[in-house]
Parts: C-alpha cells; sequence; structure tokens
C-alpha cells in the first residue's frame, strides 16, 4: 500500500549516521489541510539524498511506509519516506472568484410576495 502526504517542507535535519554503516535524515511536512499537522518522516540509507537541494517552505508530495517495532516493552512508529516529488506552484493562473453555481434573480419581477 503506498501513502502519501503533501504540504511544504518545514524543516530538514543533519543526516545521522552510526558505525554499523546505517544512514538516516530526518525532514518535516506541514500538511495543506483545514488544520495542518506537522509530520516528521526520515529518509534511510542512498535515500538521503533526496533532500539535497530542498529547502524549507518548498511544495512536496512524499510516498513512504509506516514501520513499526518493539524494544522493551515500548512501540515505535517510524514513516519511513521512499519517495519525494518537488510540486510546482501554479502562480502564473489567476483564477479569480468562482462562478455562481445558479443565475441570481436581479431586479427581476416575480409573483412571490416576500
Amino acid at each position: 500500500m503506498e501513502l502519501k502526504i503533501n504540504g511544504k517542507i518545514k524543516l530538514i535535519m543533519d543526516s545521522q549516521s552510526w558505525d554499523s554503516g546505517f544512514t538516516k535524515r530526518e525532514f518535516v511536512v506541514t500538511t495543506n489541510e483545514q488544520y495542518p499537522q506537522d509530520v516528521k518522516l526520515e529518509f534511510i540509507k542512498d535515500k538521503t539524498t533526496l533532500l539535497d537541494g530542498l529547502s524549507e517552505g518548498e511544495e512536496v508530495e512524499v510516498s513512504f511506509n509506516v514501520r513499526g517495532n518493539e524494544y522493551n516493552g515500548k512501540y515505535y512508529v517510524n514513516l519511513q519516506a521512499w519517495r519525494l516529488t518537488k510540486v510546482e506552484s501554479n502562480s502564473n493562473t489567476d483564477s479569480g472568484p468562482p462562478e455562481p453555481d445558479f443565475e441570481p434573480a436581479g431586479d427581476q419581477d416575480d409573483d412571490l410576495p416576500f
């Protein structure tokens, strides 16, 4: 199952490396919803370079998997990203106000008493 999230990059953290050779890089995306959420995701291993060249405030679409594990009786969940696509904004189109779905009556006479 492919999960996706759309939003603006809020924060890009530095890469973290361990002696075992494991590398990860975390970042935060703020969703474009009525009630925006700050969601932390991570890239691991060679995917950490997907964040290179991006900056905070850019619109992106991120594909990710949910990963969970147990350690000493506690459970942890990670959102492991595997694809990141920069979303181009359409600032050149000025759509203006939306057209009404009905025709206003205006000054027409009608037979209604109110």
